[in-house]
C-alpha cells in the first residue's frame, strides 16, 4: 500500500466514524455494527475493509463501508483501468462508500462514494447523489447548493461539469428515467495539484454531511400511509436495476474479489417490482 493510500485511507476511516456517529443520533437506541474483512494471506490480492451496517427505525438500512486493497488485477479488468496496463496490473485502491436506505418514504435514499486509485497514474473518484421517493424542491436545492460549494470552491465551472456527469451516470437506459434527483459525479481527477484534488474530496465529504442531516432532521417525522411506503419499496427497485447492473463500484467490487456483503451493501432490505 502506498504512502498517501494510507493518508487517504486514514480520512476514509474519519469520514465513517463521523457519519456513522452522526446518524446514530437520529435514532433510539440503534448503533451501527461494526465487521472487518481481510484478504488471506497468499491471495493476489492484500488488504481488506472496514463495513458499518445499521438497522434501525429512522434507517432501514445504512451501510456506510471502507475498503483498502493492493496487488494485481485480473486479467480482465486490466484493460479498462487507465494506467494498468503500464502497471502490469498492479494497484492500491482506497474507498469510503455509503448508501442509506430510509423506513419513511418521505426521507430520501443517498449515496456518497469517494475514492483514490494507483496504477501508473493515481487520481480520485467519486460524488453523492439524491434518490428521493417524493421529491421536495427545498431538500434538492439544499443537496446540491452544499455540492456546487464545494465543487465552485474548488474550480469555477466544477459543479456544472460533474453535475452533468452525475445525471448521464445514475441514468437507467432501459426504463429512459434517471435513478434520482442527481447529484455530483466526477472520476480520474488528476491536476497538477494533488493536494488541492485531496482537498475538495474532503470538503465534497463533509458538505454531503451537512446536507443530508439537515434533509433527515426535517423529513423523519413525516406521516405516511402504506401507499407511500409501497411507492417507496417500487422505488428501490430501480435502485437495484442500475447497481446490478449499471454502476461502476459494483463491478469493481466483483473484479476485485472483494467481499461480497461489502459491494453489495447498497441494495435495500425489501424491495418489489
Amino acid at each position: 500500500m502506498t504512502e498517501f493510500t494510507q493518508t487517504f485511507h486514514a480520512f476514509a476511516l474519519d469520514l465513517q466514524s463521523r457519519i456513522c456517529a452522526q446518524l446514530e443520533t437520529f435514532e433510539d437506541g440503534a448503533r451501527f455494527e461494526a465487521r472487518d474483512w481481510s484478504r488471506p494471506a497468499g491471495h493476489r490480492l492484500q488488504g481488506g475493509g472496514s463495513m458499518r451496517l445499521l438497522r434501525g427505525k429512522v434507517f432501514e438500512k445504512a451501510g456506510v463501508n471502507v475498503s483498502h486493497v493492493w496487488g494485481a488485477f485480473a486479467p480482465q479488468l486490466i484493460g479498462q483501468i487507465p494506467g494498468a496496463q503500464e502497471s502490469e496490473g498492479r494497484f492500491a485502491a482506497c474507498g469510503v462508500s455509503l448508501v442509506i436506505h430510509p423506513f419513511n418514504p418521505y426521507v430520501p435514499t443517498v449515496h456518497l462514494n469517494l475514492r483514490y486509485l494507483k496504477t501508473s497514474r493515481d487520481w480520485f473518484g467519486g460524488g453523492a447523489d439524491l434518490t428521493p421517493t417524493f421529491p421536495f424542491e427545498e431538500d434538492t436545492a439544499q443537496f446540491h447548493a452544499a455540492l456546487r460549494q464545494a465543487c465552485e470552491t474548488y474550480r469555477p465551472g466544477a459543479y456544472v461539469e460533474y453535475k452533468e456527469w452525475c445525471d448521464r451516470y445514475f441514468f437507467l437506459p432501459h426504463r429512459q428515467e434517471p435513478r434520482g434527483v442527481g447529484g455530483i459525479f466526477f472520476d480520474e481527477l488528476a491536476s497538477a495539484d494533488h493536494g488541492r484534488d485531496f482537498e475538495f474530496v474532503r470538503s465534497v465529504g463533509a458538505a454531503f454531511l451537512e446536507a443530508y442531516s439537515a434533509i433527515v432532521a426535517r423529513r423523519r417525522a413525516t406521516p405516511f400511509d402504506e401507499a407511500a411506503r409501497e411507492k417507496l419499496l417500487l422505488k428501490r427497485g430501480r435502485y437495484v436495476e442500475f447497481n446490478l447492473v449499471y454502476d461502476r463500484g459494483t463491478k469493481f467490487g466483483f473484479g476485485t474479489d472483494a467481499d461480497p456483503e461489502a459491494y453489495l451493501m447498497s441494495l435495500p432490505p425489501l424491495v418489489k417490482w
